[in-house]
């Protein structure tokens, strides 16, 4: 066991990584919103994280709490992620579809070209010497720290879904006129939803920043925020654990074939076409559907009448 933890352990944790930043998107796709912009809040948290953890003005707290540090970053990165989101998502969510997939496309490039050019977060090359969390030595021991957010995430999603503000932002998503017209407020849910993922995307980011190591302007890109929605819409964007699977799918097939070389990018790449082609409503969708029981079918007027004849 131990022997397969060494060897897996960091894809193990990479997948429910990818998992968490996919359950981040669902939450705005939740209220009806094509929103791209969790890979940004994911770097503002792994950037919060590293340089709490190394700055040298900082250096008699991270003294003074030892362990307790690592909690105050992700603490940390949740508000500052929160308020971002919600000074963010307020006039953003104003948009629809493609133009709000535009807008928050661009907030994740304003972040990215802000993070090159502030000195305090080394710039292109970025931050370096990021202390492992609570000293651990293995790579999959952040299981103990990425399992149980994960967790308490599906168990929080669970029960936003089963309230009557989880049948709010289903109601937002189905049709928003309509929703309006009953009372629900349309810019309050999807805001709320919106900074919701925001705060998940920033905590996952500031439990990233020790777990590789490092943090640069790379974590947060376009091809990051394209990437992410690819776990949702792969695993279904209609069920709660459909970002899990996608996600844990996506990041496993490249390492899985990368005994393959170059040839394991292009089964990659066949993956998310016949997925995309072949499971319109993503892989657990596509399991529900098979797994839901038939409704009885009933005979027809004619097969009645035959039925109570003579």
């Amino acid at each position: 066991m131990s022997d397969f933890l060494a060897t897996y352990g960091f894809l193990i944790v990479t997948m429910v990584q990818a998992g968490l930043l996919g359950l981040s998107l669902y939450f705005p796709l939740q209220a009806g919103q094509l929103s791209l912009a969790s890979p940004g809040f994911y770097a503002l948290g792994g950037y919060v994280a590293a340089i709490m953890l190394t700055h040298p003005a900082l250096a008699g707290l991270r003294d003074t709490l030892g362990n307790f540090m690592f909690p105050l970053t992700w603490v940390v990165a949740a508000l500052l992620s929160g308020v971002l989101g919600l000074l963010v998502g307020i006039p953003a969510l104003r948009l629809r579809g493609i133009y709000l997939a535009l807008a928050t496309i661009a907030f994740v490039s304003v972040l990215q070209v802000v993070a090159l050019n502030l000195s305090i977060t080394g710039g292109a090359v970025g931050i370096f010497g990021i202390p492992q969390a609570f000293g651990f030595q293995d790579r999959w021991q952040y299981l103990f720290v990425f399992g149980p957010l994960l967790l308490l995430t599906l168990l929080f999603t669970r029960q936003l879904e089963r309230s009557r503000v989880g049948r709010a932002l289903r109601a937002v998503r189905e049709d928003e006129l309509a929703a309006d017209a009953m009372g629900v407020p349309p810019t309050h849910y999807k805001v709320m939803a919106f900074v919701i993922g925001a705060v998940l995307a920033g905590i996952v980011g500031a439990m990233s920043a020790p777990f590789l190591n490092t943090w640069n302007a790379k974590q947060g890109t376009f091809d990051a925020s394209i990437a992410t929605l690819a776990f949702v819409l792969i695993g279904g964007s209609r069920s709660l654990w459909g970002p899990v699977v996608g996600g844990a799918l996506l990041t496993a097939v490249p390492e899985v074939l990368r005994f393959l070389a170059d040839w394991r990018l292009v089964i990659n790449g066949l993956v998310l076409v016949v997925a995309s082609l072949y499971l319109p409503q993503g892989i657990v969708g596509a399991l529900q559907k098979l797994t839901r029981p038939r409704p009885p079918v009933r005979p027809g007027p004619a097969a009645s009448r035959a039925e109570v004849r003579p």
